[in-house]
């Protein structure tokens, strides 16, 4: 079973520290083991959903 994560993203007027909190929450994320899933855009905020495999209820 996969477990799911959705991040809102507000963009501002500055693409490089847009960049850079895109970067930022991508390998934050990827270090605990989300990849992912899906991502839209409008002009104001991007919206990414992590996915990731459920921990394993009998471990």
């Amino acid at each position: 079973m996969k477990e799911y994560q959705a991040v809102i993203v507000r963009l501002g007027k500055r693409v490089r520290e847009d960049e850079d909190v895109l970067t930022d929450l991508l390998n934050e994320r990827s270090r605990s083991g989300w990849t992912p899933a899906l991502m839209t855009q409008d002009s104001a905020r991007l919206t990414v959903v992590f996915a990731r495999e459920a921990p394993d209820a009998d471990a």
